[in-house]
């Protein structure tokens, strides 16, 4: 697993908004430091877990983590230079049978000298050895009472181009570490989470027309759930999993739709003459962000469900062509170059739909598909670079940010 830090800018415009404070890191954070115990794997292998392990620590942004590689049996005593850090963390990976294997942990509070927990993990499939990691730093963090970071341990899917309309659907973990893929054969894009448990996915499959399927990924099951002439994407799914935001054109134009899952009824959400795409739910969701050219170029807009007005949300920009929701917050792409001979710049940007709260979150390059983690601390967006993608993580309230770069593919789109 490589990953890159990125500092994010974290420009404060307008009005400061009291509820998404950065912490500021003068370090008071505890220190760790890290060693391996393991009795599994070569020392490339073993470069793998140790470099995940780091890198997991860190993402959490509450450690100031040593990344010294140290390796030492599980049972041996603690060496005295490791005194001026707070804790250490001792991992140990073993062989079980067949592909099983187990990860055992052991933290130490170096200021006492003594152990103070120790748990054991496994998995029945080698291959998912970056959730035992997850799950390790999750409880290592929770045991030290801070924020959560258990959006770790869930899910990415994302469609990754790989020839001319043929374009795959791959399940990993947030560093790409783990993937695997779960559809292939044509061109299957926009993969959309269809409940909280991360049990099923509804995807586009695009053909002479676009069709809306359901994909369970324990079961391999697949069925039709809708297809129209034009334009056919699940934006998002209500909490319940019972209602789809749809963008739809059967009539020529895109507009927002919402789909009954039980009833199969859809109700028509947007009706305006141009392009309606991308909706999104909000807080209580009586309300919907989404993008429209209204102004003449994409920008986001925001509505009450079963009412037609319509309210501007961005003032800033012009060309905001994707956006993500959390609360009252929204997280959303602008474009702030229009070269037509080299690529554009787009950046992230942070609102509230209740100020003029807006902050700036990446500084270069083109960063796209922006989504909220479900506790709202976090954003998983894609950047482009040449011909691949990485995923990038920005952990909002902590202003740093994180880059797990996909070899040789590009990234369509993403759901967390």
């Amino acid at each position: 697993m490589r990953y890159l830090i990125i500092v994010l800018t974290g420009m404060m415009l307008m009005a400061s908004d009291a509820t998404l404070e950065i912490v500021k890191s003068t370090d008071n954070r505890p220190s760790v430091v890290i060693q391996d115990s393991s009795e599994f794997g070569d020392m490339r292998i073993r470069g793998k877990f140790f470099r995940l392990v780091i890198g997991d620590l860190k993402v959490t942004a509450h450690f100031k983590v040593d990344d010294t590689y140290r390796s030492c049996s599980y049972d041996s005593m603690i060496d005295p230079l490791l005194k001026k850090s707070d804790y250490l963390f001792r991992y140990r990976f073993r062989e079980g049978d067949g592909q099983r294997l187990y990860l055992d942990v052991r933290a130490y509070d170096l200021r006492s000298k003594s152990a103070v927990y120790e748990r054991s993990y496994r998995v029945a499939n080698r291959g998912r050895y970056p959730f035992l990691i997850h799950q390790a730093v999750i409880d290592f963090n929770d045991y030290l009472q801070m924020p959560s970071v258990d959006w770790m341990k869930r899910y990415v899917v994302f469609s990754q181009y790989t020839k001319p309309k043929q374009a795959d659907i791959v399940v990993a973990d947030y560093t790409l570490t783990y993937r695997k893929k779960i559809i292939s054969g044509g061109l299957n894009i926009f993969p959309k989470w269809a409940d909280r448990d991360q049990k099923g996915i509804y995807f586009t499959k695009l053909g002479i027309r676009p069709v809306l399927y359901y994909f369970n990924i324990y079961t391999g099951k697949q069925r039709r759930v809708i297809s129209s002439d034009g334009m056919l994407v699940c934006s998002d799914v209500s909490r319940d999993g019972k209602r789809l935001l749809l963008t739809m054109a059967p009539e020529g134009q895109p507009d927002i739709y919402m789909y009954n899952i039980e009833s199969g009824m859809k109700e028509r959400l947007t009706f305006y003459s141009g392009i309606d795409v991308s909706a999104q739910y909000t807080g209580s969701e009586r309300k919907i962000i989404f993008v429209s050219d209204r102004l003449g170029y994409p920008n986001i807009f925001i509505k009450r469900v079963g009412e037609r007005a319509v309210q501007q949300l961005v003032y800033h920009g012009k060309n905001n062509n994707a956006c993500s929701a959390h609360g009252k917050y929204v997280v959303y792409t602008s474009r702030e170059s229009d070269n037509a001979f080299s690529a554009n710049t787009f950046n992230l940007y942070l609102v509230s739909t209740e100020s003029d709260y807006i902050r700036r979150l990446t500084a270069s390059g083109v960063n796209q598909f922006p989504k909220f983690s479900r506790d709202g601390e976090s954003v998983m967006y894609i950047k482009h670079y040449a011909s691949q993608s990485a995923l990038g993580v920005i952990r909002l309230n902590y202003n740093e940010g994180f880059l797990f770069p996909l070899k040789g593919h590009k990234i369509q789109s993403i759901d967390w």
